[in-house]
């Protein structure tokens, strides 16, 4: 549902909502568009009705156009869209079955339940071959997978595949369109099987596709692509930031924020609910990694004016959240270094002090044995509600080992 999803202009759960209307126009418009007569279809083989290119082309025009100046504007996340993965021979193959399904029945998958939920008894039989097949290659389908996972290429794109630009590609598809359109035009009008089949009513494409076309070229001389969101951080900025470790912070400036109740640091558990509920550190809030970026959660990080830690188990979750949220623009973004595990080995571990880079510095080291001494007698949990750091009264402090 991009880019109204990502951005939060609807609700995640109105998602399969929007779909279902989606899928009902989608249905209409190819209804509409004659796509529900296998004598239209096949039309196209027998060069009489070239309904089925002209539409194919429109909806791939229309689509690339929409995606690359939504990418541009910063709408939309090329990281995150969806592209089929590439697996050469099933690929062909499947191609030309479904070529020849196409000859001999007039109907693809999509196209045959247009056609069947109008009372095309055709369209009917096709859908039951179809089953079958699916059926024949379920059932077999140890004989067939070396064939469907053969020749993996990944997830390309087809413009790096061809070692083109974006823009350019945009250009040419839609260049490659309108010609298209042209020279079936004139087949169209030379034959008389078209006539007979023309609707009364016929519909322009002429004006949308110049207006297209003057979009791909103005794609041509667009400046320096902008970012996939509009305030993102510029990536050499967000580089050094990442080069720089200045975005750790130590176990002592945390336990001294808790220590002494202070108001400036806004803690972030980054780990799922579950481990949250079990424990965390007094006062933090729970922003899952996955849902870091969530509508809610960049409103969170954005109206607080104090500086944000994260953390989780280990640092790579809490790495991985503020790298997201630094990409998306937010600023003041820091991470405990080493996590609860670190966490739990400074304030916990009697052995820590004597391995650690404190040694010989008497004032931080008896700051940590008073932090020790906080926590272990559970004055750190009367600083929040809910279960946080365990005291001595619940036994031996269970370690936090493991996870990111």
């Amino acid at each position: 549902m991009g880019p109204l999803l990502p951005q939060g202009i609807i609700n995640g759960d109105l998602n399969f909502f929007f779909a279902l209307i989606i899928g009902i126009a989608f249905g209409f418009i190819l209804e509409q568009a004659g796509f529900s007569s296998s004598r239209k279809l096949a039309g196209v083989f027998y060069g009489y009705d070239f309904v089925v290119l002209k539409v194919f082309f429109t909806a791939a025009v229309t689509a690339a156009t929409g995606l690359f100046f939504l990418k541009y504007m910063g709408w939309i996340n090329f990281e995150f869209l969806y592209v089929n993965p590439l697996y050469l021979w099933s690929a062909i193959v499947g191609g030309v079955i479904m070529g020849f399904g196409f000859i001999l029945g007039g109907f693809c998958p999509g196209t045959s339940l247009t056609a069947a939920v109008i009372g095309k008894i055709d369209a009917w039989f096709f859908i039951g071959g179809m089953l079958i097949g699916v059926f024949i290659f379920g059932y077999f389908y140890p004989v067939f997978k070396p064939l469907h996972m053969g020749s993996f290429l990944g997830s390309p794109f087809i413009y790096d595949t061809l070692g083109l630009s974006q823009q350019w590609f945009l250009f040419l598809l839609v260049l490659m369109a309108v010609m298209a359109f042209a020279v079936t035009q004139l087949i169209e009008n030379s034959s008389k099987k078209f006539k007979e089949l023309l609707y009364n009513q016929k519909l322009s494409v002429t004006y949308p596709l110049i207006f297209i076309l003057i979009l791909s070229f103005i794609a041509l001389w667009l400046p320096q692509q902008r970012n996939s969101f509009s305030n993102e951080k510029e990536k050499s900025i967000l580089l050094g930031d990442i080069l720089s470790n200045k975005r750790y912070v130590n176990t002592e400036k945390i336990a001294h924020t808790i220590l002494n109740n202070e108001k400036g640091i806004y803690l972030i558990d980054v780990r799922t609910s579950d481990e949250y509920n079990e424990f965390h550190l007094p006062g933090a809030v729970n922003l899952p990694l996955n849902d870091i970026l969530s509508k809610e959660s960049i409103e969170k990080l954005t109206k607080n004016n104090n500086t944000t830690v994260l953390y989780s188990n280990g640092s790579s979750k809490a790495d991985m959240a503020w790298f997201f949220a630094s990409r998306h623009g937010i600023e003041n973004l820091f991470v405990l270094n080493g996590g609860l595990n670190k966490f739990y080995d400074d304030i916990f571990t009697e052995s820590s002090s004597n391995n650690s880079d404190l040694s010989g510095k008497q004032d931080e080291q008896r700051f940590i044995k008073e932090a020790r001494a906080y926590f272990r007698e559970g004055k750190a949990n009367d600083q929040s509600a809910g279960k946080s750091i365990p005291n001595a009264a619940d036994g031996a402090p269970k370690a936090v080992k493991g996870g990111c």
